[in-house]
């Protein structure tokens, strides 16, 4: 049952009265007059143009008598649902006989589409045919009874029947046939759409043809760039002349590589270089650096110059630990370069037999001159200026590490380079602040780092600077046979009496203290172990088999079974 209070129409003492249908309201003006015709009297009650129907119909209820159009009154029966036993509350909602939607429907809330459909022939009841039988009683207590189950409306109101719970697709009414305005309507929306789609086809057509001007006029302009022709930029033909060193800064791109060498002469033109650089996939190795090229050259041959590894020029790599002279190993009489000498070699510009290369002396000759000139830091000063051999006044300034630098620059200027550089990278560890927590100054703390580096692993680099800063607080002799080394610029783990018995501002046996230069390059990681060492109160410590493995101690009796331990293993074995 529906929970709306029974419209006027449903009481037995409505009269109904009836009314012209009126003009459907959407109609346009220049649309003809719609003649209306009442329905002929048959088991159907139309409003406007749907047909609705009554189904299902179970009559017990006395009817009462409606007025039709045509001035004939008909009995209506009324029906209700006999196996409902409750009662719905009453309530006091006013009817409106003007409740028609303008699509012609009555209310939404008596049903939906569901609702029109047509009950099979044969099974429409005339309601000729309705058949009075009496009213079941119900005691007077107040309440609204059931009531029957089919809703009357004016002349343009539609009358809906139950609504099944479920209904059979063929009850779906068809698909009711459009108004003339509405005709028109669609007829101007496809007529609309179609020339929509005839504009976009236009557009389209017209977007695609610049679209194919233009890379017409790509493929000619890039045609002329790579291939040649009358605007092809200025090109050499060779052979090429002498030879210039070019650096490629880090970051540098195609186009500033080409201007770098337009601007030396190695090509005719930076465009020139740029297209046939475009061509080279080999062109993305090239590094930053110093390159010797040959100059006037036709740009297809300057790429391939500067993509030849032999082409690199001023590039070295200084391995940590590495000293500035070159040394000897005491057992297999094998040379290891010093930075002079790598320096050298990397300076050498020139065909093979007739390179032309800064000499190994002139480096050493430069690094024992004037200190601002050669970059020393200001921090570093007043102890290399106190160094008792000059020639090793800028031990341990250069850095571990990939260098690049312009062979075509004097030795000082190299030297300042790699002293400023350097200096700048020890720097950023801390140097300069983190020595007032381990009592060094900034080059004590270089000098610290390099013995450890000479003495340890790098996993035990903190021990070992650990070691250092426990002896010095007491003032005990490092005695560290890398000291010993190194003023013989020889190579040995273990010393003999004679070497340890010199007296050399390096020997830590001979004299208290850290010896009077940094004695290697340090790596940056043994520079921060030493401005953070690991705590402990090891004093003594030594390494016991090839792997390695350095063992330490607090105690000198653990430290002398440490000792035999590493002779037993022929760590400790002088090669003299």
């Amino acid at each position: 049952m529906s929970n709306h209070r029974r419209p006027a129409s449903e009481r037995p003492d409505f009269q109904y009265i009836p009314r012209e249908p009126r003009r459907h309201r959407y109609l346009d003006e220049d649309d003809d007059e719609v003649d209306y015709t009442p329905p002929p009297d048959d088991d159907l009650v139309t409003t406007g143009r749907h047909a609705v129907v009554y189904d299902e119909p179970h009559f017990d209820q006395p009817h009462y008598e409606e007025q039709r159009p045509d001035g004939q009154h008909v009995e209506e029966p009324q029906r209700h649902e006999p196996h409902r036993e409750y009662a719905e509350p009453r309530y006091e909602q006013p009817y409106d006989a003007e409740s028609v939607y303008e699509d012609g429907y009555g209310p939404r809330s008596y049903g939906d589409a569901r609702a029109y459909r047509e009950p099979p022939a044969g099974d429409r009841p005339h309601v000729d045919d309705y058949v009075d039988e009496p009213a079941e009683a119900y005691p007077d207590d107040g309440y609204d009874r059931p009531q029957p189950d089919v809703a009357f409306a004016e002349a343009e109101t539609q009358i809906i029947s139950a609504i099944p719970e479920e209904i059979p697709p063929s009850a779906i009414p068809e698909a009711i046939p459009p108004t003339r305005a509405a005709a028109r309507t669609q007829a101007r929306r496809r007529k609309q759409a179609r020339g929509r789609a005839r504009r976009g086809k236009v557009f389209g057509v017209l977007a695609a043809a610049t679209v194919l001007i233009v890379l017409v006029g790509v493929v000619f302009v890039g045609g002329k760039l790579f291939f040649g022709g009358s605007d092809a930029p200025a090109d050499y033909a060779g052979p090429g002349g002498p030879e210039v060193v070019v650096q490629v800064h880090p970051g540098d791109t195609a186009e500033e590589i080409a201007t770098t060498l337009a601007d030396r002469d190695v090509v005719a033109s930076g465009s020139a270089f740029f297209n046939a650089a475009v061509q080279s996939n080999a062109m993305n190795s090239v590094q930053p650096g110093f390159y010797s090229l040959s100059t006037q050259i036709p740009a297809a041959d300057a790429v391939q110059e500067l993509v030849d590894p032999a082409s690199r020029v001023g590039q070295m790599i200084i391995s940590e630990g590495r000293q500035l002279h070159d040394t000897t190993d005491v057992q297999t009489g094998a040379k290891k370069k010093g930075i002079y000498t790598l320096i050298s070699e990397a300076s050498c510009l020139g065909d093979a037999g007739r390179e032309k290369c800064i000499s190994y002396d002139d480096l050493n000759a430069a690094g024992a001159g004037d200190l601002s000139a050669l970059g020393v830091p200001d921090w570093a000063k007043d102890s290399v200026a106190g160094v008792p051999d000059r020639d090793r006044q800028l031990e341990g300034l250069i850095a571990a590490g990939s260098w690049d630098f312009d062979p075509t620059a004097g030795p000082v200027a190299i030297l300042q380079r790699l002293v400023s550089e350097s200096s700048a990278s020890y720097e950023k560890t801390g140097i300069l602040t983190a020595g007032n927590q381990v009592g060094l100054t900034p080059y004590k703390m270089l000098v610290a780092a390099s013995l450890v580096e000479r003495e340890a692993m790098p996993d035990d680099f903190s021990k070992v600077a650990r070691v250092i800063l426990n002896r010095l607080a007491v003032n005990q002799a490092l005695q560290f046979d890398s000291t010993v080394n190194y003023a013989l610029d020889t190579t040995e783990l273990a010393t003999t009496d004679a070497d340890r018995a010199q007296v050399t501002p390096w020997n830590t046996y001979a004299s208290p203290g850290l010896p009077a230069t940094p004695i290697s390059s340090p790596s940056i990681g043994a520079l921060q172990a030493v401005e953070q060492p690991a705590p402990g109160d090891w004093i003594y410590f030594v390494t016991v088999d090839a792997k390695g493995t350095t063992l330490f101690t607090k105690s000198y009796d653990e430290h002398l079974a440490n000792i035999d331990q590493a002779l037993n293993n022929g760590i400790l074995n002088s090669g003299r």
